[in-house]
């Protein structure tokens, strides 16, 4: 069990180890079956694709993939399920405790395990073909019964319950996980499908897809409000809708925060939601808030989808992602810069904007660039290039050219982008962004701001820092050149 004193906030979107971190999957497994081939004719018979089958592969499926991704990224996974005396069972098996997956199957006698084959020729997906049958009746208690007693068995070395609900029977009544998990003060993380939601009372976190939630609350464009209602209605923590292209709606009783679908190319969304599910179990199991789980989650998604089938997604291949999604921090484009803050607009983030020349960086102006950051989540600084700079400050100004300039300010903390203009004033700038808080340093009022009539008739807030005294660019400049 992961100890409290390795349950970190995020800060960052960065990956930390969880090797200590034991995360307990409930749900219906399946085996993915998989015939690869070419598909170069049409068949003679009826007009249909002939697949010439070259190999095949089989997969962990449903909850089970959900395990096989916990622990590809590093943490400790145990799966219960199940499974019937046949050789998919024992398949799944064998390649799920390969990967690290601890398995605690309850074998169901003459009942097949559930098997999904799929036919992909040049690695897309011709047909789907299922093979299941419905749990027997018989011994439907007993069953239940041995599945309670495994998950709390189970849960006394838990950091995370997560319930996979496929509707195929191992979740027909998830209250009694749900309950065993808040005696034992383990968060629940809910993966549902068509069943009333008020069944999941008291989880931490349900995680429906958009056509899931909307069978469940009626047709509405108020995700918020429904989300918000079921939470305090039914005690749970929070909502996560995934909305495919659309990204994430995550909701909770107090806030509700919208996270962008991540640009990739979209090649197969076969085990997506699983996928989702690992990261955000991680994300609850380090203690991080319900917001940054969703973020982790929403680009561990982004790398399932331009993969091929059932997948796992590996920590190595999303400490990159993560990695990569930050790297719009620094010197962009004006385009750049218009879509980073689109995003970080949508994603909630309140965005500050502050310009200037920035002609010898000192530590007045680092500490009135800390105290802007303060402001929000996102800090803009904006620029003036070395024409416009010598405009308003005349000649043998400036002193360091704007990419230098740029450069130093884009390797400040507190500073998320860069970017340079041209023109005298920011307010093209200021015009096509629309920052929420415009902010500058000095000894005048907010209605003196350069821009500041364009920003509040947006709606936006104007905010006059003081400036460290005795610290100034010119000022410098004048010691050196009275030193020489």
């Amino acid at each position: 069990m992961l100890s409290p004193v390795h349950k970190i906030t995020l800060n960052t979107l960065e990956l930390p180890p969880v090797g200590e971190l034991e995360i307990l999957v409930v749900g219906d497994v399946m085996l993915d079956r998989y015939w690869l081939g070419d598909a170069d004719r049409v068949s003679p018979e009826a007009p249909v694709p002939v697949l010439h089958v070259a190999h095949e592969e089989f997969r962990p499926g449903g909850a089970a993939n959900v395990a096989l991704n916990l622990v590809s990224l590093g943490a400790r996974c145990t799966l219960i399920g199940l499974v019937g005396d046949d050789d998919a069972g024992r398949d799944l098996k064998t390649t799920l405790e390969a990967a690290g997956v601890r398995c605690d199957f309850l074998t169901v006698p003459d009942w097949p395990t559930i098997v999904k084959l799929r036919l992909l020729a040049q690695r897309q997906q011709l047909l789907r073909a299922d093979f299941e049958e419905k749990l027997p009746y018989t011994a439907e208690s007993e069953r239940f019964a041995q599945l309670q007693n495994k998950v709390e068995l189970h849960l006394r070395n838990a950091d995370v319950l997560v319930l996979e609900d496929y509707d195929k029977g191992v979740i027909e009544d998830p209250r009694g996980f749900i309950h065993a998990a808040s005696q034992a003060r383990v968060p629940v993380l809910v993966d549902p499908k068509m069943k009333p939601l008020s069944l999941y009372s008291q989880a931490t976190v349900v995680k429906p897809n958009e056509k899931e939630f909307i069978n469940a609350v009626g047709v509405t464009d108020d995700f918020a409000g429904a989300a918000r209602g079921l939470c305090e209605e039914h005690g749970i923590g929070g909502f996560v809708v995934t909305r495919g292209g659309q990204g994430m709606e995550v909701c909770t009783a107090q806030e509700t925060r919208h996270i962008p679908a991540r640009p990739v190319e979209v090649f197969d969304v076969t085990g997506a939601g699983d996928t989702t599910a690992a990261g955000l179990a991680v994300g609850l199991g380090l203690g991080w808030p319900l917001v940054d789980c969703a973020r982790m989650a929403n680009v561990a998604a982004s790398i399932a989808v331009s993969k091929s089938g059932t997948s796992p997604v590996t920590a190595p291949e999303l400490r990159q992602a993560l990695a990569a999604s930050g790297s719009d921090r620094g010197l962009l484009t004006r385009p750049e810069l218009a879509a980073a803050v689109a995003d970080a607009k949508a994603s909630g983030d309140k965005v500050v904007f502050t310009n200037g020349c920035f002609d010898i960086l000192h530590a007045g102006h680092v500490t009135y660039l800390e105290e802007a950051a303060a402001l929000g989540d996102r800090l803009v600084v904006a620029v003036n290039d070395d024409a416009s700079v010598t405009r308003l400050k005349g000649a043998g100004r400036p002193l360091v050219p704007v990419e230098g300039r740029s450069r130093v300010l884009a390797g400040l903390s507190c500073v998320d982008w860069v970017v340079s203009f041209d023109e005298d004033t920011p307010e093209a700038l200021l015009q096509l962004l629309q920052p929420d808080v415009l902010v500058k340093g000095g000894d005048y009022g907010p209605d003196e701001v350069v821009g500041s009539e364009l920003v509040e008739a947006y709606g936006g807030e104007v905010r006059v820092l003081s400036l460290v005294e005795d610290v100034s660019t010119s000022a410098i400049v004048d010691r050196i050149r009275d030193s020489e």
